[in-house]
C-alpha cells in the first residue's frame, strides 16, 4: 500500500509540471501572446485568410505568438489569461439582428476584465461594423462603420502624426486602394493618425475623414484602422508596417 501511495503521489507531481508547461514555455521564451479573432456573423469579408496569414508572417517578423481562432468561446477567463493582445480581423456582426452579437453575459465580462487590466486591442477594418447593441464596444474601438462609398477606388491618405510607431515609416501622403469607412460617432478624444482626403475619392465633403486612431481606455490600449478591406492590403509593406506598429504600441513596445 506504501509503494502504491507513493507511485500515486509521483503521478501527480508529474501530471502538476505538465499541467504548467505551457505557460513556463511562455515565459521562457519571453514573446507577447497576440489573439487574432475572425469570427463574423456579418458580412464576411474575403481578405480575412490573407490577414491571418500576414499577421503570422508579423509574428515571426516582430517575435510575437499569433493564435488565429474563430470560437467566441475563447472570451472566457481562462481562455484570456496568457493574452497580451487581442487583433479583432474585420469580426463583423449584423447590425439589424442583435442575436447575431457574440459578446454576451461572461463573454462581455471577460473582455472588459482583459481591457481593465492592461490589455492590448487592434482592431482591423470591419471590427467597427460589430456589436452595435453593445454601447461598451463602440466606446472600446472609438466608433462604429456607418458606410462607405461604392467599391475599392483609389484613396489619398495623410498621416496626421509621423512619430507614432504605426505611422512612422509611411510617408505623409500616400494613395492606395481600399474601401473607405465613414464613422458614426468618432470620439475626438482618440489620437487621430490617419485620415483620407474625402475629394480624393470623389466624396464631395470637405473634412478629413478618420482612418486610423489610438486610444487609452478603462485601462487599456486600443488601435484600430479602417483600411484593410482588400486582400491586397496585406502584402503591402506600408499597410503591414502600420498593422505591426500599431501591434507594438498596444503591447506597450517600443
Amino acid at each position: 500500500m506504501t509503494k502504491l501511495r507513493g507511485l500515486m503521489l509521483l503521478m501527480a507531481g508529474i501530471s502538476g509540471v505538465a499541467a504548467l508547461a505551457p505557460a513556463a514555455a511562455k515565459d521562457a521564451d519571453g514573446k507577447p501572446r497576440v489573439l487574432v479573432f475572425s469570427h463574423t456573423t456579418g458580412y464576411r469579408h474575403a481578405s480575412i485568410e490573407p490577414g491571418i496569414a500576414a499577421l503570422q508572417g508579423l509574428g515571426a517578423r516582430e517575435k510575437m505568438t499569433i493564435v488565429a481562432t474563430e470560437d467566441p468561446n475563447v472570451f472566457s477567463e481562462a481562455g484570456l489569461r496568457d493574452v497580451d493582445a487581442i487583433v479583432f480581423l474585420s469580426s463583423t456582426t449584423d447590425p439589424k439582428k442583435p442575436e447575431s452579437e457574440w459578446f454576451q453575459g461572461a463573454r462581455r465580462e471577460a473582455l472588459q476584465a482583459f481591457v481593465h487590466r492592461g490589455g492590448g486591442v487592434v482592431g482591423i477594418h470591419g471590427a467597427s461594423d460589430s456589436h452595435y447593441h453593445w454601447p461598451w464596444y463602440g466606446r472600446m474601438i472609438g466608433g462604429h462603420f456607418a458606410r462607405h462609398p461604392q467599391g475599392t477606388p483609389e484613396g489619398e491618405i495623410h498621416v496626421e502624426d509621423r512619430r507614432h510607431p504605426s505611422t512612422r515609416s509611411m510617408p505623409e501622403r500616400l494613395r492606395r486602394v481600399d474601401e473607405w469607412y465613414y464613422i458614426d460617432d468618432y470620439d475626438p478624444r482618440s489620437k487621430l493618425l490617419v485620415t483620407l482626403d474625402p475629394a480624393s475619392i470623389g466624396e464631395k465633403d470637405a473634412n478629413p475623414n478618420p482612418m486610423s486612431w489610438t486610444r487609452e481606455f478603462e485601462g487599456g490600449r486600443v488601435f484600430y484602422t479602417a483600411m484593410g478591406h482588400t486582400d491586397a492590403s496585406y502584402r503591402e509593406k506600408a499597410f503591414l508596417d502600420h498593422l505591426a506598429g500599431g501591434l507594438k504600441w498596444v503591447l506597450k513596445k517600443k
